[in-house]
């Protein structure tokens, strides 16, 4: 493990970094944006996804160094942790258990790593089945972890026996985001396939849901309190709901002339976060309204892939300009 320290930077906006607030009734603008701040990480980390943690650090992966990465905010200390030759590790998250799980494209593993980056256990996947470009990991209420491959696979890791299971998803290429709803649901999104999987859990077969939009490409996705699914539409531009309780659908168009929604985290107040990749911005979508609100990155094209946060913060990784960012609410 090696360490570094880096001191955040305050993202001030300008006069065109004004926040936008845009919605199906019209437009305005206001000029008290919440703070944005961002914290470099180390040149060459690509950090991909990110991960707030119990003690109030922030883990995330840094792809092309081929390691994990944490951030202390309080302090800027920066510790990257070696997943091992080879390593492109892709999704991060915590687990039950308050360690971090990692989604490794390159090892075709899913990997456990302590909380304290201590020590590292890797769950290989089956043989016979190499580069399945894993995705994304979510725990069902059972503790089991489930996951995504690009390559055009899902599976699962029982902790309790350490066993790992693939199988091959509809559609072929696609699984990507993954969301694990209050009541137990398990989804995932396909990006190549345009829909939206159902996993049984007793039989790990899946039903596919098709958005209203063809060929929209649904990427991420995430659960709200009520077990409402929301989705981001990168091909069709659109922020899509699906409610389970009465499979109804309902699509938004982000604002702009060519929105590229990538990811979307939904905070504690049923709040729903995106990254715009064309307007380079966090949106925030409050479904009671049906309104946008746009709030630009401090760096130009700043890529953010995922979204992950806890209680007033919503945590962004800016792989295209090595950084992490933080909306504090």
């Amino acid at each position: 493990m090696n360490t570094t320290r880096i001191p955040w930077l305050a993202a001030a906006f300008a006069a065109a970094g004004l926040l936008v607030l845009l919605g199906a009734a019209g437009g305005g603008v206001q000029s008290a944006p919440p703070p944005l701040r961002e914290y470099a990480v180390p040149m060459g980390s690509h950090p991909h996804d990110v991960a707030p943690a119990r003690d109030g650090t922030v883990w995330y992966t840094a792809q092309t160094a081929g390691e994990l990465g944490r951030l202390d905010p309080a302090t800027g200390k920066i510790q990257h942790v070696k997943l091992g030759e080879g390593s492109a590790p892709h999704g991060v998250i915590i687990g039950p258990d308050g360690a971090v799980w990692v989604t490794d494209g390159g090892l075709d593993a899913i990997v456990h790593v302590s909380a304290d980056g201590g020590s590292i256990k890797r769950f290989p996947l089956p043989a016979g089945r190499p580069h399945n470009d894993l995705n994304t990991a979510a725990f069902d209420k059972h503790g089991v972890l489930w996951f995504t491959g690009q390559a055009g696979i899902y599976g699962r890791v029982t902790l309790s026996t350490g066993r790992v299971e693939i199988w091959d998803a509809p559609g072929g290429p696609g699984p990507y985001g993954m969301t694990v709803t209050p009541a137990g649901g398990i989804y995932f999104a396909s990006l190549a396939g345009s829909y939206v999987g159902r996993i049984d859990p007793k039989t790990a077969k899946v039903a596919v849901l098709e958005p209203p939009t063809p060929r929209q490409g649904a990427r991420r996705m995430w659960a709200d309190s009520k077990g409402r699914l929301w989705i981001t539409e990168w091909d069709g531009g659109n922020l899509a709901r699906y409610d389970p309780a009465t499979a109804a659908w309902k699509e938004y168009r982000l604002p702009g002339p060519a929105p590229k929604p990538y990811a979307v985290y939904v905070d504690e107040h049923d709040q729903v976060w995106l990254s715009d990749w064309d307007a380079n911005a966090l949106v925030r979508f409050d479904p009671q309204t049906e309104r946008f609100e746009s709030f630009p990155l401090p760096s130009p094209s700043g890529g953010v892939r995922q979204l992950n946060g806890r209680p007033g913060q919503v945590w962004g990784a800016e792989s295209t300009v090595n950084k992490l960012v933080v909306l504090a609410r």
